[in-house]
């Protein structure tokens, strides 16, 4: 009954902070009118037990009964975050709160905030903990391992009514400052239950908020206030230290700005950050250098499958002037004998993909070399993750995979399951469409193993696929971590 999932809904609201007590009657006419219903009747029912999931759905099957929506996931989310809006503060209650809660700690704020973007339902609990997560011990450390299920698949009506709604340009895209409460569109995701928090970043105006897919945790995105596209210079490591100091407890890195080595969104500068330690932050100095100028800054190569150059220091402005020098001699780099080209036929290829963040007492800057060099063997980079890996990952090898951590395409939970019973039933991998391209890979890791039952079938997958992944960050490695790579990237050092 309509009313009964609106007093439940009232009360979620109220009961995790997102509505105070004097609202519950407005926020209950709101309601009524997403339905357009006059009528309301207080019922008796468990307040105590509330799953937001459920009363959602709710109302989300009376909306679709009463024509106000169609039936289909992406109406469904367009008409539940409208509802949610209800009951959320407005932004300007919000940003009070923050700073208010700032004073205490920068901690207090963004515990704040976090909880927030989850209680509103703008980061939906209920489809984040379908990832599936694991990890995989490698000789560069503990990464990260998850099967991206977060984002909901949309079926072909909803997919043709996207590729037949009006184009737009407001906003102009999912990082603009326009989306805050933005009620989206068959091809634009609503934003009604969304919340950012403004910051001053390089004395300009940016945006602070969290992501919806929530990949690790307390994982934000801050991004410029204008629609400007990503640029890596000077500037870039002043704005991720300025970050830092804002909220020290958490990390702040940024794509590389060319395609194949960047972020999927190039258009709109923006970061991505959060609470949480990565192995790449863990991995320690495999060999340490002194730059001429710099001798104030620790500086050294980490023990890592990327090419990565440390910095560390109790001056920030000193690392941001030494990561500049590094950055301009990396553009400009080539050494053919290593296949690193600056550019070719006037395309650029060198970039860098940086994080900053806080080492105890000191700053620390993390350079990851990067090259988007393409062949006739390699057409989708030569420092990507190479065709025989592309069974597992073929995706571009962003930020969040630099530092340790693999968000793998849902396509291969459905297809491990199908992959486990093949093997424990001794069926022929290559007589299925779908599973013909794990063939090669499990007639390698498959004589590893004496015994696979379905006890172990599983965790035997999960470990091959995390070794997979370590193979596709070396792939994306400049230098490899080995005797030729290090010596290779000891002339690119020399010249520093």
């Amino acid at each position: 009954m309509l009313s009964e999932a609106i007093k439940k809904l009232v009360q979620y609201g109220i009961s995790t902070g997102l509505t105070p007590e004097c609202e519950r009657i407005y926020t209950t006419n709101l309601l009524l009118d997403c339905f357009s219903e006059e009528e309301y009747v207080d019922i008796d029912c468990d307040l105590d037990h509330i799953v937001l999931e459920e009363v959602l759905n709710q109302l989300l099957e009376e909306a679709v009964e009463r024509n106000l929506i169609d039936d289909n996931i992406v109406s469904r989310d367009l008409f539940d975050t409208k509802l949610m809006n209800c009951l959320m503060p407005r932004p300007a209650q919000v940003q009070q709160e923050f700073w208010n809660r700032y004073k205490t700690s920068p901690k207090e704020a963004t515990d704040y905030f976090y909880k927030l973007s989850q209680d509103s339902d703008y980061i939906r609990r209920y489809r984040v903990c379908k990832d599936q997560k694991w990890t995989v011990n490698t000789d560069y450390g503990v990464l990260d391992i998850t099967i991206n299920l977060s984002k909901p698949e949309k079926d072909p009506k909803a997919i043709a009514a996207a590729r037949n709604a009006k184009a737009s340009s407001y906003p102009n895209c999912l990082l603009c400052m326009e989306n805050e409460g933005y009620a989206g569109r068959t091809n634009h995701p609503a934003r009604h239950n969304h919340r950012i928090m403004p910051i001053t970043v390089n004395d300009s105006d940016w945006g602070f908020q969290y992501s919806p897919y929530v990949y690790y945790n307390e994982h934000c995105i801050v991004f410029n206030g204008q629609h400007v596209p990503m640029k890596i210079e000077k500037n870039t490591f002043r704005k991720l230290f300025d970050f830092v100091k804002l909220f020290p407890h958490y990390f702040l890195g940024s794509n590389a700005d060319l395609p194949i080595v960047g972020g999927s969104i190039l258009s709109h500068d923006h970061f991505q950050g959060g609470n949480y330690t990565f192995a790449m932050a863990k991995a320690p100095f495999l060999k340490e250098f002194t730059i001429a100028g710099f001798e104030d800054v620790k500086a050294g190569i980490v023990k890592w499958p990327l090419s990565v150059i440390r910095l560390q220091g109790t001056d920030e402005t000193r690392i941001i002037e030494l990561a500049d020098h590094i950055l301009k001699a990396w553009r400009g780099y080539t050494d053919e004998s290593s296949f690193i080209f600056s550019e070719t036929d006037g395309q650029p290829h060198n970039t860098i993909t940086p994080i900053a963040r806080m080492h105890g007492d000191l700053y620390e800057l993390d350079l990851t070399l990067r090259n988007n060099i393409t062949t006739k063997e390699h057409p989708l980079g030569v420092y990507h993750p190479h065709a025989k890996l592309h069974h597992i990952k073929k995706e571009n090898i962003g930020l969040i995979e630099v530092m340790g951590l693999a968000v793998l395409p849902a396509r291969l939970k459905t297809e491990m399951e199908l992959l486990a019973e093949y093997l424990l039933e001794g069926k022929d991998i290559r007589s299925n469409e779908t599973l013909e391209k794990h063939a090669d890979w499990v007639e390698e890791f498959l004589p590893q193993y004496d015994h696979l039952n379905a006890q172990n079938v599983h965790s035997i997958l999960q470990q091959e696929i995390g070794k997979v992944f370590c193979q596709v960050l070396e792939d994306a490695g400049v230098y490899k971590c080995n005797e030729d790579g290090l010596t290779a990237f000891q002339k690119f050092i020399d010249i520093l």
